[in-house]
């Protein structure tokens, strides 16, 4: 995965799971996703399906989605949404949740909340799925990191603390990660199937301590880090015949002034969840994904 690949075009994905061999490369090589022309028909589904956590069910931004469990916080203006809604799916099933962890998937993640794979059918022939950031423990990584950035903001106190045990934690999500795929491909073996990646936290470098508090020298280390998770469910993704949906473009971190920002910081500007992504990033999200289906893209 290169995030500083430009978004160049590439011939969409037809809804048939032998059209994903051309996209998959594309994705392997770090190539992004761009729209391409195609008739109505090519990006036709019938029943899709959306899985994943909070990046994908969009905390806080409004309106909330009529209908879902309030504990998933799920919002009606996230890219699962949105993307349905130029797609123009038959039947169209959310079943992401704020918090969600790969084992949700197969498991009740709150009483009376179905494990999100029930929602994959024979006939489902489009899923996205957005997961394994919660898998890693990337919230109470930077909750640690901005702890000790107090101790030396212009240091690396949070990479001295870790050292290479994130590292071997994006190592060890392959296995479930791969799982995930391998389901998916079980309970809907004729679905196109995208992986969505997540949205550019961190700048590459500097940050902006004290506005968020993430030491001067941490940023590289832990924007390292999760482009590390990206190319990793990039690599377990393509391994299963899925397409990756590289959405880390930069200049829309959480450092970026509030108007051009995609996922919001510590201390919200835009409406919603602290360090998730806001409306300009799910509408971002989806353009992209709409662009590997040859959906027309806002």
């Amino acid at each position: 995965m290169s995030p500083e690949a430009p978004f160049a075009p590439e011939p969409p994905v037809k809804p048939r799971r032998s059209r994903k061999v051309a996209l998959v490369a594309a994705a392997a090589l770090g190539l992004s996703l761009a729209a391409a022309p195609a008739a109505a028909e090519e990006a036709a589904f019938q029943h899709y399906v959306a899985l994943g956590d909070s990046f994908t069910a969009g905390p806080l931004i409004p309106p909330y989605a009529p209908g879902s469990d309030p504990r998933c916080l799920r919002s009606s203006a996230n890219y699962a949404q949105l993307t349905a809604d130029r797609l123009g799916v038959a039947e169209f099933t959310d079943v992401s949740c704020s918090g969600a962890v790969t084992a949700d998937f197969s498991e009740s993640q709150f009483t009376g909340v179905a494990p999100q794979y029930d929602a994959l059918t024979p006939d489902t022939d489009l899923v996205t799925v957005g997961i394994g950031g919660n898998d890693f423990g990337f919230v109470d990584v930077l909750t640690t990191c901005a702890k000790r950035s107090l101790e030396n903001p212009l240091g690396n106190p949070c990479e001295r603390h870790y050292g290479d045990e994130l590292d071997r934690r994006v190592d060890d999500l392959r296995d479930e990660i791969s799982g995930v795929y391998e389901e998916i491909a079980v309970r809907s073996p004729g679905a196109t199937v995208l992986a969505v990646g997540y949205l550019q936290i961190l700048p590459e470098s500097n940050g902006c301590w004290p506005r968020e508090p993430i030491a001067r020298g941490d940023v590289a280390y832990l924007d390292g880090v999760q482009t590390a998770l990206n190319t990793m469910i990039a690599e377990e993704a393509a391994a299963h015949g899925a397409v990756f949906v590289d959405v880390l473009e930069r200049g829309h971190d959480i450092c970026s002034p509030g108007s051009e920002r995609w996922v919001e910081g510590i201390i919200p500007e835009n409406s919603a969840a602290p360090v998730h992504p806001n409306a300009e990033g799910m509408a971002a999200v989806a353009d992209r994904v709409a662009a590997a289906l040859g959906a027309p893209v806002a």
